[in-house]
């Protein structure tokens, strides 16, 4: 009887899923699904690169941007592709 039970509570969860990649899919052709805000607009950006080519140590110009290092390289690597 366990089994059983168990195939049951397997095949509801497959539909919940389901369902809920058919909602997610629905939002982001909604619109709803858009992600975070950027933290910097295109002329800090801009900025930002010329003082890492000037030199500066980046995780200074990432202190003075209010960003963590990590999101400073992304969007280095973002301007590179």
């Amino acid at each position: 009887m366990l089994p059983v039970m168990g195939a049951f509570a397997e095949f509801e969860r497959a539909l919940i899923r389901e369902r809920q990649r058919e909602g997610i899919e629905l939002a982001k052709q909604q619109g709803a699904y858009r992600g975070r805000k950027k933290s910097l607009n295109s002329e800090q950006i801009a900025e930002m690169k010329l003082r890492i080519a000037d030199g500066q140590q980046k995780s200074q110009v990432a202190r003075d941007f209010g960003i963590s290092r990590e999101t400073l390289y992304q969007y280095l690597r973002l301007s590179e592709s």
